[in-house]
C-alpha cells in the first residue's frame, strides 16, 4: 500500500468528521453556474513524506505525473507566467487574453534580487546556497509578494519552500529536506498533484546538487473539502489502496536548466479508476 494513500485517506476522514463547515459564510470561491462553493475546512495540516522509502503517488486514481512535473518546470526552471508556455490547460481559468496569470508563481522566481554575492533569483540563489552553503538555515523561497498581489490574477496557494540539509551517520552523503507552505488546498483536485509535483522538485534539485532527496513536509494552513466534492471523496477513500510506483529522474543529468519533462520516468504505477469531471470551483 503507498504511503500517500495512508495519508489522503487519513486526512480526508478527519476533515470530514472534525473539520468546520462554511455553508452560509461569506466566501470568494463559486461554481461555474454561479453557486457560492462552501467548504469543510481544516486548519493546519501537517503531512510528512520520506523519498527515501518511496515516491509519494496516490493509488486511489491516478496522479497525472507528467503534467505535474511539466508545472513545477514552468514555474521553477522556465520562471513562466504565461500558460503557453505550459503542456496542460489547468491554469486556463486564471489567464488573460495574452496568456498571461499576472505577476504569480513563475514571475516571482525569475525576479532579481541583490546578494553580497551578486544579483540573481530565487531559484538561482536556493542552488548557491545548497553547493556552497548547504547547512545554511536561510534557504529559501517565498512568491507571496504582498505589493504584487493585485497584479497576480490568482494569489499564490503554495507560496514557499523551504530547504535543509541533513546527514545520517555513516554515510558521506547529504541529504536535502524541505518543508511546502500552502495557504490554501482543495484536497480532492489538488492534493496529490501538489505532493507528487513539489517532490520531484526535491528529488531534481537533491540531484544536482549531488544530495540524497530526504523528507518533504507538507503544511496546510486551509485544507478543505468543496461541498460538491464531498461524495467524490467518500467514494475515492473507500477504494482499496495499492503499492507505491517506482519513479526517478534521468541520473545523467546535473543541470537544474537541463532537465525536460521527458525526464521523468515512472513503473509499476498501478491505479483505481480516474475520476471524471470533478468540478472545479473558481
Amino acid at each position: 500500500m503507498s504511503y500517500a494513500d495512508d495519508i489522503f485517506i487519513a486526512m480526508c476522514k478527519d476533515i470530514l468528521e472534525n473539520g468546520t463547515d462554511t455553508k452560509g459564510q461569506k466566501v470568494r470561491p463559486h461554481w461555474a453556474d454561479g453557486t457560492q462553493a462552501y467548504t469543510i475546512k481544516k486548519f493546519g495540516i501537517v503531512n510528512r513524506y520520506d523519498l527515501r522509502k518511496e515516491f509519494p503517488a496516490l493509488t486511489l486514481r491516478r496522479t497525472a505525473l507528467k503534467s505535474a512535473y511539466d508545472e513545477i518546470l514552468w514555474i521553477w526552471q522556465k520562471k513562466s507566467n504565461n500558460i503557453h508556455d505550459l503542456h496542460s490547460h489547468i491554469w486556463d481559468a486564471w489567464a488573460d487574453e495574452d496568456g498571461s496569470i499576472g505577476k504569480a508563481y513563475g514571475y516571482q522566481l525569475g525576479v532579481k534580487h541583490r546578494y553580497k554575492e551578486g544579483w540573481m533569483d530565487q531559484v538561482d540563489r536556493v542552488l548557491y546556497d545548497l553547493k556552497n552553503n548547504p547547512f545554511s538555515r536561510r534557504i529559501m523561497t517565498n512568491i507571496y509578494v504582498h505589493q504584487d498581489l493585485y497584479e497576480m490574477n490568482l494569489y499564490p496557494c503554495a507560496y514557499s519552500m523551504t530547504f535543509n540539509v541533513t546527514q545520517e551517520k555513516g554515510s558521506d552523503k547529504l541529504v536535502l529536506n524541505a518543508i511546502l507552505n500552502q495557504r490554501s488546498q482543495d484536497v480532492l483536485t489538488a492534493n496529490n498533484w501538489n505532493v507528487a509535483q513539489y517532490s520531484l522538485l526535491l528529488m531534481m534539485i537533491a540531484q544536482c546538487v549531488d544530495m540524497v532527496p530526504g523528507e518533504l513536509v507538507h503544511v496546510i494552513a486551509d485544507a478543505h473539502i468543496y461541498d460538491r466534492h464531498v461524495p467524490l471523496v467518500k467514494e475515492l477513500i473507500s477504494r482499496t489502496p495499492g503499492p507505491a510506483p517506482k519513479v526517478w529522474l534521468t541520473p545523467d543529468k546535473r543541470d537544474f536548466y537541463s532537465f525536460t519533462r521527458d525526464d521523468l520516468h515512472v513503473e509499476n504505477y498501478v491505479t483505481g479508476p480516474q475520476m471524471k469531471d470533478i468540478p472545479v470551483a473558481i
